[in-house]
């Protein structure tokens, strides 16, 4: 009888290490088709201007209205140019509303503008109104409702249904390999865990699909991209610690509801400008809680324990930062405005600093790089900005010495592989040990190692899946910047220009100080990878990131932050 068990024992162990090996040479094909599928409408999309309205000039020329907000002004960097010496470099802005209304500001110019002859600093445009800038007269003519509907029409299709479906049809088998490969390698107290974790992650991306056909959106990329790097975040956290995978769902689709929420308040830009200062509260106040009443953990004092959940509440500060830091043009040209930002700023980095969180800093730098540069255009700012991070930089590592430890080892961890080198070292040798297509599931060591499912989730996936796989999400989080990037040039408004810009280049700098602090390139800062780290505020917080990229996707019925173009005059949506 004993004999038969072990005959039975070795015939599954054959079965389970066919598929294993089977699985390492399919994985890296099916996720590469299913990665080119989501990224290639991203990166290839036909970017189209859409004239809104015409500038009639009294000498009967016509300037395009290719925005929603306008800068009119001499300089070549205003939406419309006007070149004559008594029109100001940046002189008005004109705005459009979601109900066809338009509006006209003042941008604190020299000469000021007037309406049918009386000056006025903002003024609701009525139909043979006369604008008066700089002593040019000039008649706003909108396009009709036929010619709106004729531009709706004439957009960008974003996706077909069908190729919504077949994406995540092919990612919903390739989460299935993967929960099974790892119950074949799991013990039986963790294998519901697991089940559970997979299960839910596709359970909800056929929800939210399903939820976009019903409200007919046909853009489903930069979702289907979310749910794969979900997907491989469940795999680490199924290699390493697979009785959090329960958690790391609930999180997800907190996530999600985020997600939703944020996109919805942007949908109304006067409502999301309402958002914008509960936002800048609510990032202050995440840190200023954390400051009072979170724990130190290796050096840094920036986790807030609540009975047994432990939250980071800086990764939601991200998002309150980006939604505080986005504005309609309106409002860019006015230098108060930019100096209140900087101030915010400075008060967000010095609570992060008082925490010793340089590496969410640093973080937080980059995106007020991102803001200041689209808000004033000045590289003169950009370069004092970056000089005050030098000084403060020294003065960080003076007074925290575990942020000179860190620097001390940096690029010379393997004189060190015993001591502050260790998570480096050992994470260079599980990249190599995997390989172009990994050991395969459960088969490697980095579930040994700590924060093997956050810190240095790079490595694990390397280690298990290969560098084929473990490469890709970069490839993904690339391809949302790049997106974010060439929707900016036909954006309708500067709200959504800034807070995609900076929203992508906060996912793209994580991703850098996360895998290239894995591999010694640049100082281990402890950053986490979006979505894939283990992390309920991390995965929230990268949740609400996307959604800010996705509002400024005008793509024919791609983002559900855009309201769909009427088909009648009555008819809302």
């Amino acid at each position: 009888m004993e004999a038969i068990l072990n005959s039975l024992a070795q015939v599954e162990a054959t079965h389970c290490h066919v598929f294993t090996e089977m699985l390492r040479w399919l994985m890296p094909i099916l996720a590469g088709i299913l990665v080119l599928r989501c990224a290639a409408p991203l990166l290839t999309f036909r970017r189209e201007p859409e004239i809104w309205a015409w500038l009639c000039l009294s000498d009967g020329k016509r300037l395009a209205v290719t925005h929603w907000e306008s800068v009119i002004g001499r300089s070549k960097r205003s939406d419309i140019v006007i070149q004559f010496p008594t029109v100001s470099r940046s002189h008005a802005v004109l705005t459009r509303y979601d109900d066809g209304s338009w509006t006209i500001f003042d941008a604190d110019s020299k000469g000021g503008i007037q309406v049918n002859g009386r000056k006025v600093s903002i003024h609701a445009l009525q139909p043979e109104d006369i604008i008066t800038i700089g002593g040019i007269d000039m008649m706003l003519q909108p396009i009709s409702h036929k010619q709106e509907q004729r531009l709706a029409q004439n957009r960008t299709q974003a996706a077909s249904t069908a190729g919504m479906v077949a994406n995540v049809l092919l990612l919903t088998v390739i989460q299935c390999l993967f929960c099974i490969s790892y119950l074949l390698g799991s013990i039986q107290r963790s294998g519901m865990e697991i089940m559970i974790g997979f299960g839910g992650l596709i359970l909800c991306q056929w929800l939210l699909l399903t939820f976009y056909l019903c409200i007919r959106r046909r853009s489903f990329e930069a979702e289907s991209i979310a749910f794969f790097l979900c997907t491989l975040g469940m795999v680490a956290i199924a290699a390493v610690k697979p009785g959090e995978a329960v958690k790391q769902l609930i999180a997800m689709v907190i996530g999600i509801a985020a997600y939703l929420l944020i996109g919805w308040s942007m949908r109304d830009l006067q409502r999301a400008k309402k958002v914008r200062y509960l936002a800048a509260v609510a990032g202050v106040g995440f840190l200023v809680i954390t400051l009072l009443f979170g724990k130190e953990y290796y050096g840094a004092k920036n986790w807030l324990i609540i009975g047994s959940l432990s939250l980071q509440p800086s990764e939601l500060s991200k998002v309150c930062f980006v939604f505080a830091g986005a504005s309609t043009m309106d409002r860019l040209l006015k230098k108060r405005n930019i100096i209140l930002f900087i101030a915010y700023s400075v008060l967000i980095c010095g609570c992060l600093a008082l925490m010793n969180d340089f590496g969410t800093a640093l973080i937080f730098f980059c995106a007020f790089l991102i803001i200041a540069f689209l808000r004033s255009g000045s590289i003169g700012t950009i370069g004092l900005a970056c000089t005050a991070l030098g000084f403060a930089g020294v003065i960080a590592l003076k007074i925290a010495p575990h942020a000179m430890r860190r620097f001390s080892a940096w690029r010379h961890v393997w004189e060190y592989p015993l001591s502050t080198g260790y998570q480096q070292t050992k994470s260079m040798m599980c990249i190599a040990a995997g390989g172009m297509l990994g050991l395969g599931a459960g088969n490697g060591w980095m579930k040994n190692m700590f924060a093997a499912d956050s810190d240095v989730v790079f490595a694990t996936v390397c280690e298990e899946w290969g560098m084929i796989v473990a490469l890709l999400p970069v490839v993904c989080i690339v391809a949302l910047a790049v997106f974010a990037v060439r929707s900016a040039a036909v954006a309708r408004s500067s709200f959504y220009t800034i807070g995609s810009c900076t929203a992508a280049s906060i996912l793209v700098v994580q991703v850098i100080l996360n895998m290239l602090g894995t591999v010694d390139v640049v100082p281990l800062t402890g950053v986490t990878f979006p979505f894939l780290s283990n992390g309920g505020t991390s995965m929230i917080g990268a949740w609400g990131l996307l959604a800010f990229v996705k509002a400024a996707d005008t793509r024919q019925n791609a983002s559900f932050a855009v309201r769909l173009a009427k088909q009648g005059r009555d008819e809302d949506e």
